[in-house]
């Protein structure tokens, strides 16, 4: 599987051009009439995200029920020590620009459909708890973002996937899932994962600016093996803020941070995602033990729209996401769901 990746991780990593554009002699993507995106100056705050996500902002309650994410992101400064080594050993997979590194802690819950009987039905997707910690570099040239993600934590009991959704469910009055004996057992949870956005040269009209988000992803764990690309379209002002909304693995992920050049910036957006999956554990089961699991679908798309603002400091962001059916026999349809990202800056 690895020696089916490193062709699109190779790709990835090397420059690309958008129609109209070519790279620089540092790999950059400028247009040929020499209209680029500044590369960004050095950036004396860092940022921390807070996103929640949850299907009941889309009508459901199923499936990738409910995520939660913390993110920090430093300035664009000098890196400590073992990150300067392994920043300095990326360089060829993350392109230039300014460095910044970052920390985060997920959450994320997965349920079956019915989750009112305490044996699930064996065809559908098992229930599961994910709990992880990433640590994550970043370079950023202005046209392009590359970023290195490693993820450590668990699945299973002991991530508290029950105890938060029971716990809320009860703290709202709402019934509380009975099917949680039926779990993923315990397993380590282990995550790399690179991805490469572009950003191509704004086009400008009647004091709007557009712009494109391309960007192709890899994940390679024991939680998730997947190739992705996808793009998103953006309508506004003062889109060279930041590449995309914040968002939760899988799904295209933007910026935890943003760098505004403008005390007030808006843009609505549109896009999508196709995956590539080999692995994934809340569809596969546990790696190393029996456990439930169903018939994985092997591609999966994700299309979202939403809207985003930022004034001052501060950035709050909407997101709607459909995803495709994951598995042979899921019922229903698409999924949808909803992200609420907000990030401060100090």
């Amino acid at each position: 599987m690895i020696r089916r990746l490193l062709p699109l991780l190779l790709l990835a990593a090397s420059p690309l051009a958008l129609p109209g554009t070519a790279p620089d002699a540092l790999g950059q993507v400028l247009p040929r009439q020499g209209e680029a995106p500044l590369p960004p100056p050095p950036d004396p705050q860092g940022g921390l995200t807070f996103n929640y996500e949850n299907d009941t902002l889309g009508g459901t309650d199923r499936n990738y029920t409910s995520g939660l994410q913390l993110v920090w992101r430093s300035p664009s400064a000098e890196l400590p020590g073992l990150l300067r080594w392994m920043d300095e050993r990326a360089t060829a997979l993350l392109g230039p620009g300014s460095v910044r590194w970052g920390a985060g802690l997920v959450h994320a819950i997965y349920t079956p459909e019915d989750t009112q009987i305490a044996v699930p039905n064996p065809r559908d997707r098992p229930y599961a708890g994910l709990l992880y910690g990433a640590l994550v570099l970043q370079r950023d040239s202005g046209a392009s973002l590359g970023t290195l993600e490693l993820q450590v934590g668990v699945v299973g009991p002991s991530a508290g996937g029950e105890f938060v959704q029971n716990t809320v469910h009860e703290a709202i009055r709402v019934d509380t899932a009975k099917g949680w004996d039926s779990q993923l057992r315990d397993e380590p949870a282990v995550n790399l994962v690179f991805e490469r956005t572009l950003r191509s040269a704004p086009w400008e009209a009647g004091g709007l600016e557009a712009d494109l988000l391309p960007s192709v992803s890899v994940s390679l764990g024991n939680v998730a093996t997947y190739a992705g690309a996808g793009a998103i379209f953006r309508l506004g002002q003062g889109l060279d803020a930041d590449y995309g909304p914040p968002r939760i693995r899988p799904a295209l992920v933007g910026s935890a941070f943003f760098q505004p050049r403008e005390t007030f910036g808006w843009y609505v957006f549109a896009g999508g995602q196709g995956r590539a999956v080999a692995r994934d554990i809340f569809l596969d089961g546990n790696t190393w033990q029996d456990s439930p699991s169903v018939d994985r679908r092997p591609l999966v798309g994700d299309a979202s729209a939403g809207v985003v603002v930022h004034w001052r400091g501060f950035r709050l962001a909407y997101t709607h996401t459909w995803r495709t059916e994951e598995f042979y026999g899921q019922t229903g349809g698409l999924q949808a769901f909803g992200s609420i990202g907000l990030t401060a800056r100090f």
